[in-house]
């Protein structure tokens, strides 16, 4: 490759443009100005760029940015709007706090408005732990089964979501399996492990004796979830025999419970919800169980 020098500078024949001198293997290079409405407006956007960075947050400091000259911030106009959203909604969000569940029931643009503001609170709390559909997870409640460890009333679970499980509110649901390791023999943990898989149905190890796993559910656990294992809402036993398993049905994780206990912690959220989204809450959680 060949590059000719810059002073052998003529008109190419062909379109008539002067060539710029450089030549590559006999490939001249014509000097084709850029059209001038584009350098124009190429110029002109580096002085609105000058500007626009005086005029809003642009440049990096030590430990801080410029704040432009209008004094405008994503921040603070994300804050704005939300504050503008929260003053359209005060009226029904009074409203709703003020009115019981059977008004707002009664009441199909009250019911709606709970409903659309019970999603939004949700996908904003309560979806990193019992997903955006409410559909749970290990340890987390499934919320769209209509089994309800507290009760399913709108009621009951209003509290709960105020108050928490085993939260450091005052009020807090606040009952527990306790651990049963030292109560409890290994072997003896395996009959009643067996036992209360046998209540929903599932399929037992052979050669186990149910009668004594029975008698030993009498004696241990029968006290909290029931004689006959359909546990108690009161104090958040679970039911043993709906075949809906928090942690799992397998044997090994039942006597995990068995021996360690269970004890899982959801927080209260009325430090940091206003009364009127947690009705609205309680409403949205209540149709997504089915309502019963």
């Amino acid at each position: 490759m060949s590059l000719a020098s810059n002073d052998n500078k003529d008109v190419d024949a062909h379109t008539g443009t002067s060539t710029t001198g450089h030549e590559w293997d006999g490939i001249r290079e014509l000097n084709t100005p850029l059209p001038k409405w584009w350098l124009n407006i190429f110029y002109a956007t580096i002085v609105w760029a000058f500007f626009y960075t005086l005029a809003y947050p642009a440049y990096p400091l030590i430990s801080d940015f410029t704040k432009g000259l209008l004094g405008w911030s994503s921040r603070a106009a994300v804050t704005q709007e939300i504050a503008d959203l929260q003053a359209m909604r005060a009226p029904m969000v009074q409203a709703l706090a003020s009115a019981s569940f059977e008004q707002i029931e009664k009441d199909p643009k009250l019911l709606a408005f709970a409903r659309a503001q019970g999603k939004a609170a949700f996908g904003d709390n309560c979806a990193p732990c019992h997903g955006a559909g409410g559909g749970g997870a290990k340890a987390f409640p499934n919320l769209v089964d209509d089994d309800w460890i507290w009760g399913g009333r709108n009621e009951d679970i209003q509290a709960t979501i105020t108050h928490g499980i085993r939260s450091a509110d005052p009020q807090s649901r606040a009952g527990n399996m306790p651990a049963l390791e030292g109560i409890l023999k290994p072997s003896e943990m395996i009959l009643v492990a067996e036992y209360t898989r046998s209540l929903s149905g599932l399929a037992v190890a052979k050669n186990v004796d149910l009668k004594a796993g029975a008698q030993i559910f009498a004696d241990n656990c029968s006290a909290c979830h029931g004689a006959d294992g359909r546990g108690n809402q009161e104090i958040g036993a679970l039911n043993l025999t709906d075949q809906i398993w928090l942690y799992g049905s397998d044997q090994k994780t039942i006597l995990e419970g068995i021996a360690k206990g269970r004890g899982g912690m959801m927080p209260n959220w009325n430090d940091r919800l206003d009364a009127g989204t947690i009705k609205a809450l309680a409403v949205y959680v209540r149709t997504l169980g089915g309502g019963r």
